[in-house]
């Protein structure tokens, strides 16, 4: 059966326009665009979600549009330092910060999900995370609604978590409590005396600030993230902060004593459960290595969007690594961010009881896992961790002796650049 040149012809022109609609639909409507290669030709007196053609004025070239804003997200683990590392942008005037707005996407949707969370889990908390961090670092902040149990009303909510260790919601004008000259409340007095929050309120927050930043530790790894590194929309730029796995287990099981009860019996007791979830500590290191192991081979699509951070680096010359991450961020330093850190950096031992406390002698906490936590507790964190230890710069001991002499340093003098 033979077919007619004209028909064929006809079926060509189709296929044509058919992707011809596609693609322009998709570099019209999925991202604004910005005809010039340079973001700084672009009008700054636009907002960025204006049309193409407000934006800029020449249309003869295209590329992506570029936020004015910096995107700071700060990806960890439970018991990392996350909570210092943000407080080094709360504390920044202009900047947005929030605290672990994830969990509420990780209570909504699998409230009974625990630190060992399964593959199919993980994929349905990372779609749904992906979203609403986009949203957020577009000042979306009623998206959070899609998730707050329960639902606000009017807007409203007392169920933020941890509303309290954001500085923007603790300051005017979103706390109604307070006006423009009053100080920011500390969470505690935040919770007690600014009541509901009006999340309009923060929303526009949010747009007067010039840069946003958000502390989660709940996403796994870097990989995770890559479509948010890659959306043109977005100068997103992540600071992966990992520590020694030895003192995430021994600081999660002083934090979480139910959930690693049977590691606490193991230290007791000397002998370990037969029971014992040991994947509550080989997963840390598995996304760890994973995660690291990606930053490291410096793939295109991390180029100067990457920073590696060990905690007990920030910890013993905090305010030299500070600079480092201001200076990656690409965001100027601010005074309120060097008085807390002489403020919060030198304390005693006694004002670090809180468990999510940030106030602490800094410098003492990078390794005082070594003398809570047994030698055989710290052996089988070696053995089952030894290739992310080596690969982060940690020594590991032989003996009980070793352990406990301080005066001998188990961090690894290393460097380690932004991916620039």
């Amino acid at each position: 059966m033979q077919c007619s040149w004209k028909a064929i012809l006809l079926l060509a022109l189709a296929s044509l326009a058919i992707q011809y609609t596609a693609i322009r639909t998709f570099t019209s409507k999925s991202f604004p665009m910005c005809p010039v290669p340079n973001p700084a030709n672009c009008s700054s007196g636009l907002d960025p979600t204006d049309s193409p053609e407000r934006l800029c004025e020449d249309s003869q070239m295209l590329t992506f549009n570029f936020s004015r804003k910096t995107h700071i997200l700060i990806l960890a683990t439970t018991r990392s330092g996350s909570s210092f590392v943000g407080q080094l942008f709360n504390q920044h005037s202009d900047v947005f910060y929030l605290f672990e707005p994830l969990y509420h996407v990780q209570y909504t949707l699998i409230p009974k999900m625990t630190q060992n969370k399964s593959p199919s889990d993980r994929r349905v908390m990372l779609g749904a995370s992906r979203d609403l961090l986009r949203s957020l670092y577009d000042c979306d902040v009623l998206f959070l609604e899609n998730y707050i149990k329960p639902q606000p009303i009017n807007h409203t909510t007392d169920k933020l978590f941890r509303r309290g260790a954001s500085k923007a919601l603790c300051s005017y004008p979103v706390c109604d409590a307070l006006g423009p000259t009053d100080l920011y409340l500390d969470e505690g007095d935040c919770v007690k005396k600014c009541g509901s929050l009006n999340l309009t309120l923060a929303m526009e927050a949010c747009k007067d600030h010039g840069h946003v930043a958000i502390k989660t530790v709940r996403v796994p790894e870097i990989n995770d993230l890559r479509a948010l590194v890659e959306d043109p929309r977005l100068n997103l730029k992540v600071i992966q902060l990992v520590r020694d796995p030895r003192g995430i287990l021994a600081s999660r099981s002083e934090t979480f004593r139910d959930t690693y009860r049977l590691w606490r019996i193991w230290r007791a007791t000397g002998r370990r459960p037969y029971n014992l979830d040991s994947s509550q500590l080989t997963m840390v290191c598995d996304d760890f290595l994973n995660s690291v192991s990606t930053g490291f081979s410096r793939p295109s699509w991390l180029k100067g969007r990457y920073m590696l951070l060990r905690y007990e680096d920030l910890a013993r010359n905090p305010m030299r690594k500070m600079e480092e991450i201001y200076d990656f961020v690409g965001v100027p330093l601010d005074a309120n961010v060097e008085r807390w850190i002489q403020n919060n950096t030198r304390g005693d031992q006694s004002s670090a009881k809180h468990k999510y406390g940030t106030v602490r002698n800094s410098a003492a906490t990078a390794e005082s896992w070594r003398l809570t936590l047994s030698y055989d507790l710290v052996e089988f964190t070696q053995n089952a961790c030894r290739q992310v230890l080596t690969q982060l710069g940690y020594k590991t001991v032989g003996s009980t002796q070793e352990l406990r002499n301080l005066s001998f340093s188990l961090i690894e003098d290393r460097t380690f650049m932004p991916f620039l």
